[in-house]
């Protein structure tokens, strides 16, 4: 595969009469041999490209969801939540739940149903368990209080910075929308009391009081 990336930009690889390990320029009207050190660089970001799509490829989804039949009473069959105290797993970034379990299974993350159940799975299990759950359609706006979710609108502005304008996450950053308002009032709670950990949301919380938690978080939930 490296070697089909090469040939696309014109690099073949070849020997010297030396038996130097050179790259032939192809792309040249007289081709010319030239070490390989010089173009190391280029060849260096083609493996690590190749590596990358090679470990998000290794994904197994079937195997994901064999895996994630325990996390089914609480997560919901399809990764959408019925219960407040739990959140709605589907639509969430695959680097965000993985990136989640292994802070349970370490204790990073404190929670005491959690860390058990993240401390039994392989580093493999969290990967297809995370590609599993970020495939399924994710959960509608809990629509809830309108006009509670209208007073935390303008407060919930410095969210969206972070977390999309739609709240729909990226990456390392979760997917608010469509949570229940009562698990994201619960999280912004434990990030001002410091029982839950990130130096930006820990400031961030820390900020709003009470009643803004609650108009915050029915805000993100309607969306």
């Amino acid at each position: 595969m490296i070697l089909g990336l090469l040939s696309e930009l014109g690099v073949t690889i070849m020997k010297s009469p030396e038996g130097q390990l050179c790259r032939q320029d192809c792309t040249a009207s007289q081709p010319r041999v030239i070490t390989m050190n010089t173009n190391y660089s280029k060849i260096k970001c083609i493996v690590m490209l190749v590596l990358f799509v090679g470990s998000v490829n290794a994904a197994d989804i079937n195997a994901g969801k064999s895996r994630a039949a325990a996390c089914q009473g609480c997560h919901g069959v399809a990764g959408v939540s019925s219960s407040p105290l739990w959140p709605s797993l589907a639509g969430q970034s695959a680097t965000y739940l993985e990136s989640q379990l292994n802070k349970f299974s370490t204790g990073q993350r404190a929670n005491e149903v959690m860390k058990p159940i993240a401390a039994g799975l392989s580093d493999v299990d969290m990967q297809n368990i995370a590609a599993y759950y970020a495939g399924l359609p994710p959960a509608k706006s809990r629509g809830g209080d309108f006009n509670l979710a209208q007073q935390g609108k303008d407060k919930a502005a410095m969210c969206l910075g972070c977390h999309g304008n739609n709240a729909q996450g990226m990456g390392m950053v979760p997917k608010l929308a469509g949570q229940h308002p009562q698990y994201l009032a619960k999280q912004l709670t434990d990030f001002k009391k410091g029982a839950r950990k990130s130096p930006q949301m820990n400031a961030m919380a820390q900020s709003l009081s009470e009643e803004d938690i609650k108009a915050v978080a029915a805000y993100l939930g309607s969306l």
